[in-house]
């Protein structure tokens, strides 16, 4: 007796189901990061957290009702193009090393004068809230596109902060033993399916570096350094990592200052 045609049509999918299984579990995320992008191109999310970014940016916000527009990210208030390239360094105003978030939360409580607990309430969105500071961090990534990575090692305060990132690159702790290290100072790694880049190296650290924040496609959010940090940390079983922390501003120095020279093409896409 022949079969109905919607049982028919089910039974082939999933048998063309069944067959894919095997092609699925071996291909690697940058395979399936390629066929994202020949199904849509140069079609990158990330773009609707740059525009949300740009209101941010512009849009007079906070108690004093001002923009972020006179924030100084290092080359001048305002100035956004390529700045994101030369951070972190040193800042007079503050007496620290930050990254572009740490500023970010800086310009946000001084000029707009919004509470900080307020800044930190959604420091990463989770599909339903949206984070602000993600959304500017996007915003300002893609004005350096194109720029070449040089991080300023002049002053006394960068270059400790360059060698506590390179102590906690290489520090072993928690449950099981790891560094960050253990997974990023050797080539042809993996964790499941995900191929881990080589941090130790100049050619590795380029590749890596110059394509974070990225759009997750797995978790349908723009992600930045911050979070890439702090996830790498929780999958080490290690204490949670301090949103602009001292640690956190160390271990994104020594990686941007080991990519010195790579040219930024973030925000990229990630699986």
């Amino acid at each position: 007796m022949a079969l109905p045609a919607r049982s028919t049509s089910s039974l082939i999918a999933s048998l063309l189901l069944a067959l894919s299984l095997p092609l699925a579990a071996e291909q690697t995320s940058e395979e399936a990061i390629a066929e994202y992008h020949a199904m849509f191109g140069d079609e990158n999310p990330a773009e609707l957290w740059q525009l949300r970014g740009e209101e941010l940016w512009k849009t007079p916000r906070g108690p004093r009702e001002v923009s972020l527009e006179a924030c100084d990210l290092g080359k001048g208030p305002g100035v956004i193009t390529g700045a994101y390239a030369e951070l972190p360094r040193w800042f007079e105003d503050t007496g620290k090393v930050q990254d572009l978030e740490s500023r970010l939360v800086t310009c946000m409580t001084t000029l707009q004068g919004l509470p900080e607990s307020e800044v930190f309430a959604i420091k990463f969105g989770d599909g339903e809230r949206k984070s602000d500071l993600e959304a500017l961090t996007a915003y300002v990534v893609a004005a350096s596109r194109g720029s070449r990575i040089s991080i300023p090692l002049d002053h006394p305060a960068e270059k400790a902060a360059y060698a506590l990132g390179e102590s906690v690159f290489f520090y072993r702790a928690g449950p099981h033993d790891f560094a960050c290290a253990t997974c990023h100072s050797e080539s042809g790694k993996r964790i499941r399916l995900q191929t881990l880049p080589q941090l130790t190296t100049k050619e590795g650290a380029q590749a890596a570096y110059t394509r974070w924040p990225a759009y997750r496609v797995s978790q349908g959010e723009l992600r930045t350094m911050e979070w890439r940090l702090q996830d790498c940390f929780r999958q080490q079983r290690l204490p949670q990592l301090k949103y602009g922390s001292d640690v956190a501003i160390g271990l994104t120095l020594y990686l941007a200052r080991k990519a010195e020279g790579g040219e930024m093409v973030a925000p990229s896409i990630k699986r």
